[in-house]
Protein backbone atom coordinates (compact mmCIF):
# COMPACT_ATOMS: atom_id res chain seq x y z
CA UNK A 1 0.00 0.00 0.00
CA UNK A 2 1.16 3.24 -0.86
CA UNK A 3 0.90 6.36 1.49
CA UNK A 4 -0.11 9.78 0.10
CA UNK A 5 1.60 11.72 3.45
CA UNK A 6 3.91 10.33 6.48
CA UNK A 7 3.00 12.50 9.96
CA UNK A 8 6.34 12.44 12.05
CA UNK A 9 5.68 14.22 15.78
CA UNK A 10 8.41 14.73 17.70
CA UNK A 11 7.96 12.76 21.30
CA UNK A 12 11.36 13.46 23.21
CA UNK A 13 11.14 13.97 27.08
CA UNK A 14 11.50 18.11 26.08
CA UNK A 15 7.87 18.03 24.55
CA UNK A 16 5.76 15.93 26.12
CA UNK A 17 3.14 16.94 24.88
CA UNK A 18 4.03 15.06 21.74
CA UNK A 19 2.77 12.31 22.83
CA UNK A 20 -0.70 14.02 23.28
CA UNK A 21 -0.38 15.29 19.69
CA UNK A 22 -0.17 11.51 18.00
CA UNK A 23 -3.00 10.31 19.75
CA UNK A 24 -5.08 13.34 18.58
CA UNK A 25 -3.85 12.96 15.03
CA UNK A 26 -4.69 8.91 14.98
CA UNK A 27 -8.31 9.87 16.24
CA UNK A 28 -9.19 12.53 13.59
CA UNK A 29 -7.23 10.20 10.67
CA UNK A 30 -9.77 7.83 11.52
CA UNK A 31 -12.57 10.29 12.10
CA UNK A 32 -11.70 11.79 8.43
CA UNK A 33 -11.78 8.20 6.94
CA UNK A 34 -8.37 8.69 5.93
CA UNK A 35 -6.45 5.77 7.65
CA UNK A 36 -5.97 3.42 4.04
CA UNK A 37 -4.71 7.28 2.50
CA UNK A 38 -2.71 8.11 5.19
CA UNK A 39 0.42 6.36 7.28
CA UNK A 40 -0.38 6.76 10.66
CA UNK A 41 0.95 9.52 13.01
CA UNK A 42 4.57 8.12 13.78
CA UNK A 43 6.20 9.10 17.35
CA UNK A 44 10.02 10.14 16.47
CA UNK A 45 12.81 11.44 18.35
CA UNK A 46 13.79 15.27 18.69
CA UNK A 47 13.40 16.82 14.79
CA UNK A 48 15.48 19.66 16.45
CA UNK A 49 13.10 21.99 15.75
CA UNK A 50 12.38 23.24 19.43
CA UNK A 51 14.74 26.04 19.04
CA UNK A 52 12.60 27.26 16.73
CA UNK A 53 9.35 27.17 18.24
CA UNK A 54 7.67 30.52 19.14
CA UNK A 55 6.60 29.16 22.55
CA UNK A 56 8.69 26.35 22.78
CA UNK A 57 5.35 23.99 24.60
CA UNK A 58 3.96 22.34 21.72
CA UNK A 59 5.41 19.50 19.41
CA UNK A 60 7.10 19.76 16.40
CA UNK A 61 5.41 18.09 13.67
CA UNK A 62 6.78 17.02 9.74
CA UNK A 63 4.38 16.43 7.18
CA UNK A 64 5.73 14.39 4.45
CA UNK A 65 6.21 14.39 1.05
CA UNK A 66 5.61 18.46 1.30
CA UNK A 67 8.49 18.79 3.97
CA UNK A 68 5.82 21.01 6.08
CA UNK A 69 7.10 21.99 9.42
CA UNK A 70 4.91 23.10 11.96
CA UNK A 71 6.10 24.15 15.81
CA UNK A 72 3.95 24.44 19.02
CA UNK A 73 1.47 21.93 17.85
CA UNK A 74 -1.28 21.24 20.58
CA UNK A 75 -3.64 17.91 20.23
CA UNK A 76 -6.79 20.65 19.73
CA UNK A 77 -4.87 21.63 16.65
CA UNK A 78 -5.06 17.84 15.40
CA UNK A 79 -8.74 18.59 13.57
CA UNK A 80 -7.41 21.83 11.97
CA UNK A 81 -4.05 19.44 10.89
CA UNK A 82 -5.69 16.78 9.15
CA UNK A 83 -8.71 18.64 7.88
CA UNK A 84 -6.85 21.66 6.21
CA UNK A 85 -3.84 19.68 5.13
CA UNK A 86 -4.19 16.00 4.37
CA UNK A 87 -7.85 16.24 3.04
CA UNK A 88 -8.01 19.19 1.21
CA UNK A 89 -3.95 20.14 0.77
CA UNK A 90 -4.17 23.18 2.32
CA UNK A 91 -1.29 24.08 4.50
CA UNK A 92 -2.47 25.15 8.67
CA UNK A 93 0.21 28.41 7.86
CA UNK A 94 -0.86 30.03 11.45
CA UNK A 95 1.14 26.59 12.92
CA UNK A 96 4.26 26.95 10.42
CA UNK A 97 7.54 27.13 11.67
CA UNK A 98 9.54 29.96 9.72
Amino acid sequence: MKYEHHLFVCTNQKSEVGRDVVKALKKEIKKQGLSKKLNRALPTGCLDECKHCKKGCGAALIVYPEGAIYGDVQPDDAPAIVREHLLHGRVVSKLLLD
